[in-house]
Parts: structure tokens; sequence; C-alpha cells
């Protein structure tokens, strides 16, 4: 086994990550982890993306790659320390793949699959949310193939969940559905917060410099969640959250309350018939069940200390997402 203190690495081992790759830079999260890491100066970050992708943010070094040719990720990646992939979902199914298996070659030690949101390790709800299963494979097969995953769990994103309605509230037409009681608590995070926390990963030491140093280090995480959270909050929370933004009391919208489990199967059944809708309604739903592992602060614990994580702002964060709402966002619209 490697040695795991950085006092017996040897010659001209540096005890911190300096060289970060980013798959989906220019995207909602990557351009998010671009930005906190060029903040600390302590990074030099590579973009690999396809030659019709966005410009990323200044600062950055591109690289042209093709998905699709293994030589080609390959000779990107070498050198790198770390790898964060954040992919569409709309990308082929086996691009994850493909880029794995070629930061292994390249021999990346650290990659941060895309697996962000829902507590994988919590086996009811990875095997019902329809997200943790293939999430957590994303994971092994970084770990099986011979490199460490981190993964980053987040909880949904909060701006993205608000606007879109997939909480449960219609925040145009002062709508609100509440799963059960509306007082379920579940952990969320910004992309802000989770641009925070990858940087405030990356700048700890990779290992601890000897047998007693008990400082918090990139190497505890290994092959392991990193649990990182903006709020842990219930549906209540967000509608008090959006009256304190425009203005509204309970008096000036719709409010209704469905079961979280009878919202679950409705989802289900919707998707066997075809509706893609169906999809978000039920993962949302299920991680909404009372105690059903959407709280994953109360039962894990997070890393926001340990990683020099702030307070995020629950009204500022509700006002970007009503912001959103206001300029009509749609991420799925066709034309």
């Amino acid at each position: 086994m490697a040695p795991q203190c950085a006092k017996d690495q040897l010659t001209g081992f540096t005890n911190r990550i300096e060289r970060v790759a980013i798959v989906g830079v220019s995207g909602n999260l990557g351009k998010h982890f671009a930005k906190e890491l060029l903040k600390t100066g302590k990074h030099t970050v590579t973009a690999l993306t396809r030659a019709d992708s966005k410009g990323p943010p200044d600062a950055i070094k591109v690289v042209v790659v093709d998905y699709d040719n293994e030589d080609s990720l390959v000779s990107a990646l070498k050198g790198q320390q770390f790898l964060v992939i954040t992919l569409s979902v709309f990308a082929p199914p086996d691009t994850h793949s493909k880029i794995v298996k070629a930061a292994v070659k390249a021999g990346v030690p650290y990659i941060m699959p895309n697996s962000y949101g829902s507590d994988i390790m919590n086996e009811s709800l990875r095997k019902e949310d329809l997200y943790g299963e293939g999430a957590l494979e994303r994971c092994k097969e970084i770990e099986a193939l011979g490199s460490s995953y981190i993964a980053l769990l987040c909880g949904f994103w909060y701006k993205w969940s608000l606007s879109l309605g997939s909480f449960g509230f219609d925040i145009a037409n002062k709508k609100a559905t509440f799963f059960d009681d509306g007082k379920t608590y579940t952990n969320i995070s910004t992309w802000e917060q989770c641009g925070r926390a990858l940087a405030g990963l990356l700048s700890l030491k990779e290992l601890p410099e000897d047998a007693n140093d008990k400082s918090p280090t990139i190497s505890q995480w290994k092959n392991k969640p990193l649990y990182i959270s903006s709020f842990r909050i219930t549906q209540r929370d967000m509608l008090d959250s959006i009256h304190r933004n425009i203005g509204t009391t309970d008096s000036d919208w719709t409010i209704e309350y469905e079961p979280s489990a009878q919202r679950y199967k409705d989802g289900i059944e919707a998707m066997k018939k075809g509706d893609r809708q169906g999809f978000a309604k039920a993962m949302y739903s299920r991680t909404f069940f009372p105690n059903g592992g959407g709280d994953f602060e109360t039962s894990r614990g997070l890393a926001n200390s340990a990683i020099g994580l702030k307070d995020d702002d629950l009204d500022e964060a509700t006002k970007r997402a009503v912001d959103m709402v206001k300029a009509g966002f749609n991420p799925f619209k066709t034309s």
C-alpha cells in the first residue's frame, strides 16, 4: 500500500492539488467550479471542451477534445491531478465512462464524477429516486479502474429547482403544492455553494504531513462522499422566503396538499406513459418522504466547516430564482 503521509512520499511530491481539469466548464455548475477555483489563486484550471462548446471563463486553459476519441482525452488529461466531470442530462449515456477510462489511463489520481445530488449511500433512497443507482455506479467505476472518486453530494440545486416548479411552487401564478404537510426537511445547495465547496476542498493539503497531523485533507474523502449543503429547509421555509421576496402572504396564494407517496406513484405512472415530467415529479417527491433520506445533514453530518464553507443566504438564493421566473427561464425549450 502506498504511504499515506506526505513525509513518506517520493522526492518532489507537493502536498497540494495544483492542476485541475473540468469537463463542462461553461455549464451551470461548471462555471461556478472554475470561478471559485480561480479565485483561490492556487490552481491552474484546464477546460476540456468540444469544438462547438461555448467559451469558458477567462484565465482558463482550453483543450479541445473529442469524447469519442480516447487518445484525444488521454492527451488532454496527462499531468492533471484532479478531474471534475459535469455533464448535461442530454449527453450520450456512455460519455461519462469514456472520460473516466481516459482519465485513469492518463494517471489522474482523483475524479469528481457526475454524481451531484441526493445521498447515494442511502440504499432505499438510491434504489427509489431514479437517480442514485446510476450515480453510485459512476463512482464505483472510477474506483474499480484504479483511480479515486470524491462524490460531491449537495442535494437538489436550489435556484434551478425552485424556478422550474420542482419543489411544488408555481411562482408566476402563486400556486403551491405542499408534499404531506410541507414541513419535511431536506438538504439543498446553490450552484455558488458547490463552487465554493470544490475550491475549499482543493485548497486543503492532499495528505496529512505525518501520523500526528489531524487537520482536514483531501485524502480523507478518497472514495467517499463529500456532504455539503447551503440549507436544511422545508417547503414551508421556501414559501416564507418567496413571500419575503415578492411581498405576499399565504392568503395571496392557492395552497394545496398532496401525500408525497402518492405523488411519487403518480410520477412513476406518468413515466410509464411516456410523460417526461413524471421523472422529476417522482424524484423530488421521493426525496421529500418523511425520514426518506433527503435530510442527510442529520444522518451523515456535513463537511462545510472542514472545508471552510460559510453560511449561504436563503433569501438571496430565492431572489435569484424569482428573477429567473420573471425572465421566463426554460432550459428545455427547443425553439
